[in-house]
């Protein structure tokens, strides 16, 4: 039986809770009215124009941030190399605005060492992929800094930029690369950057082994042997860990002419995006077959 005074009491709790959630409400009206921030509605529309990869090619966190950025004026919608060049008109059409223009940006592979002139220490026989082998003592390779040929760059790529050719070596198709990043982060060796298609000088190794080493693992390995600096402009290039490195600081004054000495053609002129030339100098190699295992 419930007396006289617990129903006051429920009463007055009923009452309260009304009171209180009137109160709660209110604050929430006001609150959401004093913070609201209004958000341009075609940041919405540019997203879904967006390839939606969130690959950071452009410079972006992602391309959420990429579609806040061209709203606001602040990038030009050709900032997405990903993005095909129609696609970019279509969000400078909706904007209103120029789609501006971005120099080209293409995957590098700062190795050269195929199996016809990189020598095996060890057979790796497990999970068909670069970063398994890697774990496992470094993937077999003599150069603790070489290519391991196992695809998981040309697994990633979605563009089908990348190919691996008949020495176990990626090949990057200039004119299908977005530059989109994905073979820069899942290669474990770090061997691939993104660079402009204006950087036509480039070493193609990152063995800092001492010269004698590096040319015992690899054939066409950079010895340091400092030739390409002399014969580039003033610092353009120089040795760091036993490795040619090129200052871009420098890149409108960096000429053929550095690759021309390169004995074992480590350095290499892009004439276009696609070919790598060696210079005069750099020994040819014409063998195709796998060299041997050491101590096999």
């Amino acid at each position: 039986m419930v007396s006289f005074g617990s129903m006051t009491e429920l009463a007055y709790a009923g009452v309260f809770m009304a009171l209180l959630g009137v109160v709660l409400t209110g604050v929430i009206a006001f609150a959401n009215r004093r913070l609201y921030v209004f958000e341009d509605p075609r940041i919405e529309q540019v997203e879904e124009l967006l390839p939606k990869s969130n690959c950071g090619a452009c410079g972006m966190a992602g391309c959420r941030n990429f579609a806040e950025k061209v709203v606001a004026g602040e990038i030009v919608p050709a900032q997405c190399t990903v993005n095909a060049p129609a696609q970019n008109g279509v969000i400078a059409d909706l904007l209103g605005v120029d789609a501006g223009s971005v120099e080209k940006k293409v995957a590098r592979l700062a190795c050269a060492g195929g199996r016809h002139v990189a020598f095996m220490r060890a057979r790796y026989a497990g999970l068909s992929t670069c970063r398994a082998a890697a774990v496992v003592s470094g993937g077999g390779k003599d150069c603790a800094w070489g290519c391991l040929g196992l695809a998981d760059c040309a697994t990633v790529c979605g563009s089908d930029a990348i190919h691996m050719d008949s020495h176990g070596l990626p090949v990057v198709d200039a004119d299908k690369c977005t530059a989109c990043n994905d073979c820069v982060e899942v290669c474990p060796k770090a061997l691939f950057t993104l660079e402009p298609v204006s950087r036509k000088l480039w070493v193609a190794c990152k063995n800092l082994a001492d010269g004698d080493t590096a040319e015992a693992s690899c054939e066409v390995a950079c010895t340091a042997c400092g030739k390409c600096v002399v014969d580039a402009a003033p610092g353009v290039m120089k040795l760091e860990n036993n490795l040619a490195v090129i200052d871009y600081a420098q890149n409108d004054r960096a000429a053929r002419k550095a690759i021309e000495r390169c004995p074992t053609g480590a350095i290499v002129w892009f004439d276009n995006p696609n070919t790598p030339v060696k210079g005069v100098e750099s020994k040819r190699i014409l063998r195709q077959n796998p060299l041997p295992m050491i101590g096999a």
